[in-house]
C-alpha cells in the first residue's frame, strides 16, 4: 500500500509542478507532462519498471477522450465528415504506410518487417493532438476538423492492422496470434487486462463477424433506447456521485465489450458518444467524465516521458534522431500534400501537417503485438519504440512552431483561466461582444445588476478600462454558470457568437433551471426554430430589428409620413411574427428549408399576403389621428385640399 501511495504521490507532484511551469512558458500542458515523466523516470529514477503497467491503465484516458469527442458530434455531423474521414484519413494512412515501407526496404529490411514499420508509423497520437487542439481552441477550425477526421480513421484502421500483423510472421510462429490479438486489444483501454475473457476465441470467421456486428449494434441501439430511461432513473435519486458512477460504468462497460470482441475500445466509446450526442444528459456526462479524462491523459503523457530509454538513445543517438526526423518529415509531406489536394486554407493545412506528423500511442500497441508475434526482432522494436516516444515528445514543439511562425500571434486568451466571480446579478449575460454589450448597457442604465461572462480576453480587458465589470470564462460551462449565480438569477441572456454553443446552453439551462427566463440571440430563422425547440423563452434574430430600422429610415427618406412609417413597420413586424409561427409548424429539423416543399409553398403564400396588405395600407389616406400624432409638413394641408 505504501509503495502505491508513494508512486501516486510522485506522479501527482511531477504534474502539479511541471505543468503550470510549462504553461507559463507557453509550452502547453502536454509538453509539461512529458518533461515531468522524463524527470522522474530517466533523470532521477523515482519510477521504473511499473511505468509500462501504469501506461496501459492511463491509456484509458484516450478512450474517455474519444467518448467526449463523440458527444460533440451528432450523427448528421459525422455523416457530413465522410469524405474527409474516408478520403483524407484513408489516403494519409495508405500513402504514409507506402512511403515508410519503401524507405525501410531501401535500408535493407525484409518486406514484412518494412510493412509492419510502415503501419506503425502511419498512426498519429490521438491523445496529444486532440488534447492540444482543445487546449489551444483549435478544435472547431477547418484544420482541427480535418485532423480529427484523420485521427478517427487511424483509430478504425488499427483493427485491420491487428489482424494483418500475425500474417506477416513466419508460419510456424503464428500459432499464438489469436491470443495475442486479444491481449493487444485489451492493452489499450482495459486496465484490468483479463486475458482469458473473449467472446470470439475459437469462432469461425462468419460467427466472429456476427458477434462483432452484434456488439456494435448493442452499443448503438442501447445508447439510443436504453440510456435515456436509465439516466432518468438515476437522476431522480439527485445524488451526483451516483450519476458519476453511472457515467463511468457506461464508458468502462462499452470499452470492455469492445475488448471482448477484439475491437478498439476507443472506437466503441466514440460511437456511444455520437449516439448520446442528442441526449438531454449530454452535459452531465461531459462534466462527470472530463476530470477523469484529464487526469488519465496527464498520467499517460507522464508515462511516455518516463518510459524513454536514454541508454539506447545515447548509444546510437545519430540513428535514432535521424529516424525520428525522417518519420516526421515523411508524414509531414504526405499531410501537407493532402491538405493542398483537399483545398484547406494555408494555416489549416499547416495545422494538419505539424499537428499529426508524429507517431502515436497505438504505435506502442502495434510494436508490442509485433514483438509477440515474432514479426520484429527485440532490438529493432526497442529502437522503434524510442522513435515513437521521441516523435510524440516533439509534437508540442511542432505546435509551438505553428503558433509562432505560421500564425505569428502572441500568446493571448487561449492561455487564460476563467476568472473568479465575486459578484452575481439578477441577469447573467453570456457573451459581451457587439450584441451583448448593448443589452448590458441598457440593463445597467436601468439599474439592473448583471453578471457578464465572455471567453475573449481582449474584450474583457477593453471593457475593464471603460469601467464595465465583466468576467473571463466560457459561459457554456455548467460550473461557471453555477459560479455566476444562475440558481438565483431571474434571466440569462445568451449573446455568444456561436450557434451550436448557444443551443447547448439553452438545452442545459432549460433542463436544470426551468424557472430561469432564457433570452437568446438567433442567427437566422432556422436557428430561431432550433432555439424554440430547445425551450428558449425569447429568441431575437440579430439582424431583424436593425434591418427594420434601416427600412423605416429609407421610407422616411422617400417622403413617407413618419406616422405612416411606424404603422407600416408595426404591421410588418406583426405579420412576420405570425408567419414565423405558422411556418414553424411545417419546419423539419432534418430537412433543409430549400428542400422542404410545404415550407416553401407556405412562405410564398405568406409573402404574397404581406405584399397585398402593405399595398392596401399604402393606398389609404391619413386619418385625423395620424395628423395629430406628429406635426404635419407645411405643404400637407394644401396638398390635402387639392
Amino acid at each position: 500500500m505504501g509503495g502505491l501511495l508513494f508512486q501516486a504521490f510522485i506522479y501527482l507532484c511531477a504534474a502539479v509542478i511541471a505543468v503550470p511551469i510549462a504553461k507559463r512558458l507557453g509550452l502547453g500542458s502536454v509538453l509539461g507532462y512529458l518533461l515531468a515523466g522524463i524527470f522522474i523516470g530517466p533523470v532521477i529514477g523515482l519510477v521504473g519498471s511499473e511505468t509500462q503497467t501504469i501506461q496501459h491503465f492511463a491509456e484509458f484516458g484516450v478512450v474517455m477522450m474519444l467518448f467526449l469527442v463523440g458527444l460533440e458530434l451528432q450523427p448528421k455531423m459525422l455523416w457530413e465528415m465522410r469524405s474527409r474521414l474516408i478520403g483524407l484519413g484513408g489516403l494519409q494512412v495508405a500513402l504514409t504506410t507506402a512511403l515508410i515501407t519503401a524507405a525501410a526496404l531501401m535500408m535493407g529490411l525484409f518486406w514484412t518487417v518494412a510493412l509492419t514499420i510502415g503501419l506503425i508509423f502511419s498512426l498519429s497520437s490521438t491523445a496529444i493532438v486532440l488534447q492540444t487542439l482543445n487546449e489551444k481552441g483549435l478544435t472547431k477550425t477547418e484544420g482541427g476538423r480535418a485532423g480529427f477526421s484523420v485521427l478517427l480513421f487511424q483509430d478504425i484502421a488499427v483493427i485491420p492492422m491487428l489482424a494483418l500483423i500475425p500474417l506477416l510472421a513466419l508460419p510456424e510462429l503464428v500459432a499464438g496470434s489469436g491470443e495475442s490479438l486479444t491481449t493487444a486489444a485489451e492493452s489499450h483501454g482495459d486496465a484490468g487486462h483479463h486475458h482469458d475473457l473473449s467472446l470470439v476465441d475459437g469462432l469461425p470467421g462468419w460467427a466472429h463477424a456476427l458477434v462483432v456486428l452484434g456488439a456494435i449494434a448493442s452499443v448503438l441501439l442501447g445508447g439510443h433506447f436504453l440510456s435515456r430511461p436509465l439516466f432518468r432513473f438515476i437522476a431522480e435519486s439527485r445524488l451526483r456521485e451516483i450519476f458519476t458512477a453511472s457515467a463511468l460504468m457506461l464508458v468502462i462497460g462499452i470499452a470492455l465489450l469492445m475488448t471482448l470482441v477484439d475491437l478498439s475500445p476507443a472506437l466503441g466509446t466514440f460511437l456511444a458518444g455520437v449516439v448520446l450526442a442528442n441526449s438531454e444528459f449530454r452535459h452531465e456526462l461531459e462534466s462527470d467524465i472530463e476530470p477523469f479524462k484529464g487526469l488519465l491523459l496527464g498520467l499517460f503523457f507522464i508515462t511516455v516521458g518516463a518510459g524513454i530509454d536514454f541508454n539506447i538513445l545515447f548509444n546510437d543517438s545519430l540513428t535514432i534522431l535521424s529516424l525520428t526526423v525522417c518519420v516526421i518529415v515523411i508524414k509531414g509531406l504526405v499531410l501537407y500534400a493532402l491538405a493542398r489536394a483537399f483545398r484547406l486554407a494555408t494555416t489549416d493545412g499547416w495545422l494538419l501537417t505539424l499537428g499529426l506528423a508524429q507517431a502515436g500511442e497505438f504505435g506502442f500497441v502495434l510494436l508490442s503485438f509485433s514483438l509477440q508475434n515474432q514479426v520484429l526482432p527485440a532490438e529493432l522494436a526497442s529502437t522503434l519504440s524510442l522513435v515513437v516516444a521521441l516523435s510524440m515528445l516533439l509534437t508540442p514543439v511542432l505546435f509551438i512552431v505553428y503558433d509562432k511562425l505560421i500564425l505569428n500571434r502572441q500568446p493571448d486568451s487561449d492561455q487564460r483561466r476563467a476568472d473568479s466571480i465575486d459578484e452575481t446579478g439578477s441577469v447573467i449575460i453570456a457573451g459581451n461582444g457587439r450584441f451583448g454589450q448593448i443589452v448590458n448597457r441598457l440593463l445597467v442604465a436601468s439599474g439592473v445588476q448583471t453578471t457578464v461572462l465572455d471567453h475573449q480576453a481582449d474584450i474583457i480587458n477593453m471593457l475593464s478600462k471603460v469601467g464595465v465589470k465583466s468576467y473571463y470564462g466560457d459561459a457554456s460551462r455548467p460550473d461557471l454558470l453555477h459560479a455566476a449565480g444562475i440558481e438565483s438569477a431571474k434571466a440569462v441572456v445568451i449573446a455568444i457568437d456561436d450557434r451550436s454553443r448557444t443551443l447547448e446552453m439553452v438545452e442545459h439551462i432549460r433542463r436544470h433551471y426551468p424557472e430561469v427566463k432564457i433570452l437568446a440571440r438567433a442567427f437566422d430563422v432556422n436557428h430561431l426554430y432550433l432555439l424554440n425547440k430547445a425551450g428558449v423563452d425569447i429568441a431575437v434574430r440579430e439582424l431583424f430589428d436593425g434591418s427594420l430600422e434601416l427600412g423605416k429610415a429609407a421610407l422616411r427618406a422617400v417622403g413617407v409620413h413618419p406616422f405612416k412609417v411606424e404603422k407600416m413597420s408595426m404591421a410588418f413586424r406583426k405579420h412576420d411574427e405570425n408567419g414565423l409561427n405558422t411556418l414553424y409548424e411545417l419546419w423539419d429539423e432534418n430537412t433543409e428549408m430549400a428542400s422542404n416543399k410545404a415550407y416553401l409553398a407556405r412562405a410564398r403564400e405568406h409573402g404574397d399576403t404581406l405584399k397585398g396588405m402593405m399595398e392596401t395600407d399604402r393606398m389609404q389616406l391619413h386619418d385625423r389621428s395620424e395628423r395629430g400624432w406628429t406635426p404635419p409638413p407645411k405643404h400637407y394641408t394644401k396638398d390635402m385640399g387639392e
